[in-house]
């Protein structure tokens, strides 16, 4: 890697002054940058640690008790309605925990088992040690060409994605534009389907996000149609903490890897609803790795309302969210696996 600078910010508004306009990045966990800038993918000439940070929006994981009034900015097509106006009980996560504290976090695991299995299928124990849920919900696309570093693909600024036409098992079945990159967050999908949404620090201007508040999908709705973004956030932005509004009893994720350890998914799913009577209610289920966003189809939620959640319910719910996939050479076989964990993740709602 190239020659960089490195500080160390003990404050969410110091670290935004040091990153100003220069060519910065935050450090954390470092999983996903510092592997970018060993391929030379980037080259920051400033490095801000922000492990060490007082005063940033929330410290560690507070369960289902913050009241704070909501004022939220949601657009685009995958962006879908956000939960939280007006205030409320809502669980408040620190953008620097680790993953491993939100796998093994106890409330997390009797009130939100999905984003604690989610958590747990991030990679190895010692990365789930070291990441944290600001890094994984930022980190960028693992499609091969894109890593590629002899290579300018479409999402690095060239004019070709050379998936089409190349290995494009791991990649999307949905795009809203020529980039078919995948969407790699376990925590973003489980996240989007609990309509979490994202506080950021300090002044958030035209250069990071519109508002200090956005939800998990806005923040991710501009890669559908621009193939350079991964997330809409920019410059000196720097994600807070995640607020999850305590509005849905049941939950869960799946996934299914090549690999039981240490693998990205092939597929993930995602779901979260209330049930009520063996109906389920307010559902939302977002599919992760099958588009450059978490995918969410409200003609699904829609016809999910009222249903009894059984098996036929879940196959049709399955049936609506894969209907305009486009499969391309290699990966047709996204389509049946991603409808097994669509049934399978609704129907463990009802558990």
């Amino acid at each position: 890697m190239n020659n960089f600078q490195y500080v160390s910010a003990q404050t969410p508004g110091q670290a935004i002054d040091l990153i100003a306009d220069k060519n910065g990045r935050y450090l954390a966990g470092g999983i996903d940058l510092l592997g970018e800038m060993k391929d030379y993918i980037i080259s920051p000439d400033l490095l801000v640690d922000v492990k060490a940070m007082n005063g940033s929006s929330f410290k560690g994981i507070v369960a289902a008790t913050t009241k704070a009034p909501m004022h939220v900015f949601d657009a685009g097509r995958h962006s879908g309605n956000l939960s939280l106006s007006g205030g409320g009980d809502t669980w408040s996560l620190s953008s620097l925990v680790t993953i491993a504290e939100i796998a093994a976090h106890p409330d997390i695991r009797a009130k939100l088992p999905g984003l604690a299995e989610a958590a747990s299928e991030v990679g190895s124990p010692q990365i789930r040690n070291v990441a944290t849920l600001g890094g994984n919900l930022l980190q960028h696309s693992r499609c091969w060409y894109y890593r590629q570093p002899d290579l300018v693909c479409l999402k690095r600024g060239g004019t070709t994605c050379y998936a089409h036409e190349g290995e494009n098992k791991y990649l999307s079945l949905f795009s809203g534009c020529k980039c078919v990159t995948a969407f790699s967050s376990n925590l973003g999908v489980m996240l989007s389907a609990l309509d979490g949404g994202v506080v950021f620090e300090g002044g958030v201007g035209k250069d990071a996000v519109p508002g200090p508040l956005v939800s998990l999908r806005s923040l991710y709705a501009k890669a559908w149609t621009d193939p350079v973004t991964d997330y809409s956030l920019k410059g000196s932005g720097l994600i807070g903490g995640i607020l999850i509004p305590n509005n849905r009893t049941h939950n869960a994720y799946r996934q299914q890897s090549e690999r039981h350890e240490f693998d990205w998914a092939l597929v993930s799913c995602a779901a979260a609803a209330n049930v009520k009577d063996g109906k389920i209610y307010d559902a939302r289920v977002a599919l992760g790795a099958v588009s450059p966003v978490p995918y969410m189809v409200t003609e699904a939620h829609h016809y999910l309302e009222g249903q009894t959640l059984n098996e036929e319910t879940a196959s049709k719910a399955a049936d609506l969210i894969l209907k305009d996939a486009k499969p391309l050479a290699q990966n047709g076989y996204k389509i049946p696996l991603a409808h097994t964990l669509i049934r399978r993740t609704l129907l463990a709602l009802n558990t």
